[in-house]
């Protein structure tokens, strides 16, 4: 990474996702009164002063739990920690200096890092409450006065985490990222295949489903070709979604779909398509995204010599409206065609943006409607004077024509086939513009 690191931790509930929303300017991570909303670890681009950093969120820190997903959000804030350049320890005035406060600090004191002692919830504007100066007790230095929610002392703390990073560890970097979004319902192995691309724990893994909540961002370079993993809630029946935070992690999965260049399609291999399947794929259909239909958990599928001929062949009715798709048989768990997953996802993306020349696109027009006739109605025939690409992201063409309502859709079908039998486009839909001679 070319930005020096910054990890925000604390125990549950002293604002550390408020805190990282305010200084990263958007609302990247789930914010609700319920402690444990966070449990992942949520990365965000900050800049202050003129230098980039990155910020990462962790789940509250509950130094002494039995509870499964409590102690693995504790390992992820360990994680962050470790990787951190500064870290950024969060405590709460109003409830003061807790047992858990002390566990906390003794831990990162073992870190070495530089620590920054922030205390919020300090909303009155005036002077210093009384109850400040109990955060010296914590022998971090001096404590920072911070209100999240309106923003005061942000200022001074990011000063204090600059003066810990030597200016020569800022670089900065344009880089050429491809954005790839891990789509599907839940417990599909969206986080798996997440940990096993990136190598480490970087998503909670659990057989509870739900258990991943924002979407996280993992960057990854194979061949010398870098990516951005972005990990997603899985989606469920709107029927099913009664919980306030899991509304909100729907929400992040589809602002996930809209930043992502690629979209991989996970299914879980072992229960087949679902007609949830069918929806989220119509989500990343509908923001013109890439595709990619990745069968997972193929390891425990039982299988003969034709049963991957026939699995491909059903998914290729059930997900007739992308028959561009292409789809590949995976295992998140031990790493099968992985490799075969990244050519395909830097393919497709190659696909999504190809632009192709005004006037070989016209030969094929001037081809196709050779071939077949363009359609009638009432005596009046269609007539398409030209066609040019105007824009990638998907590949989306304008042609010009003498009357928009004859242009029916299987012509357009016709001609996007065409175009497909040319140039491949293989993974990416296809959009078309009609435009009337005259039309602005």
């Amino acid at each position: 990474m070319a930005k020096p690191v910054v990890a925000v931790v604390g125990r549950p509930n002293v604002g550390k996702s408020t805190l990282f929303n305010k200084i990263i300017g958007r609302r990247l991570s789930i914010v609700d009164d319920t402690p444990g909303v966070t449990r992942d670890r949520i990365y965000g681009d900050a800049e202050w002063a003129g230098r980039k950093l990155m910020l990462i969120d962790t789940g509250g820190i509950e130094p002494k739990t039995d509870d499964i997903i409590l102690s693995s959000m504790r390992s992820q804030a360990q994680l962050a920690v470790d990787t951190a350049s500064v870290i950024i320890f969060v405590t709460d005035i109003k409830s003061g200096v807790t047992a858990a406060d002390e566990e906390v600090a003794a831990m990162l004191r073992k870190s070495g890092k530089p620590i920054v002692l922030c205390v919020n919830k300090c909303d009155n504007i005036g002077d210093t409450p009384a109850e400040f100066y109990e955060f010296y007790n914590l022998g971090l230095g001096d404590p920072i006065p911070v209100s999240s929610v309106h923003g005061h002392g942000t200022g001074d703390l990011l000063d204090k985490v600059l003066s810990y990073i030597p200016k020569e560890d800022f670089t900065d970097e344009d880089e050429n990222v491809i954005n790839v979004a891990v789509i599907g319902k839940p417990n599909a192995g969206k986080s798996s295949l997440i940990n096993n691309i990136s190598g480490e724990e970087r998503s909670i893994v659990s057989d509870i489903a739900g258990t991943t909540r924002d979407a996280i961002d993992t960057a990854v370079e194979r061949n010398g070709v870098k990516y951005n993993f972005i990990d997603t809630a899985g989606l469920r029946r709107k029927s099913k979604v009664e919980d306030k935070i899991e509304k909100y992690s729907v929400l992040r999965a589809n602002m996930a779909i809209d930043r992502a260049d690629v979209c991989v399609i996970m299914i879980d291999g072992t229960d087949g398509f679902t007609e949830q399947d069918s929806k989220v794929a119509g989500l990343a259909l509908e923001a013109g995204k890439a595709c990619i239909i990745a069968v997972n958990k193929w390891d425990a599928v039982e299988k003969d010599g034709t049963t991957m001929d026939s699995y491909r062949k059903k998914l290729m009715v059930d997900f007739s409206f992308m028959p561009y798709a292409p789809i590949v048989f995976i295992s998140a768990k031990t790493g099968q065609r992985v490799d075969r997953l990244f050519e395909l996802i830097k393919y497709v993306n190659e696909q999504n943006t190809m632009r192709i020349s005004t006037g070989m696109l016209n030969d094929i027009l001037a081809d196709a409607t050779a071939r077949v006739q363009p359609p009638t109605d009432k005596g009046k025939r269609l007539k398409i004077y030209y066609m040019t690409q105007a824009s990638t992201k998907p590949p989306t063409f304008v042609c010009f024509c003498n009357k928009a309502e004859l242009f029916h859709f299987s012509y357009q079908r016709y001609l996007e086939n065409q175009i497909r039998a040319t140039f491949g486009l293989e993974g990416t839909p296809v959009r078309f513009v009609i435009r009337e001679r005259g039309d602005k």
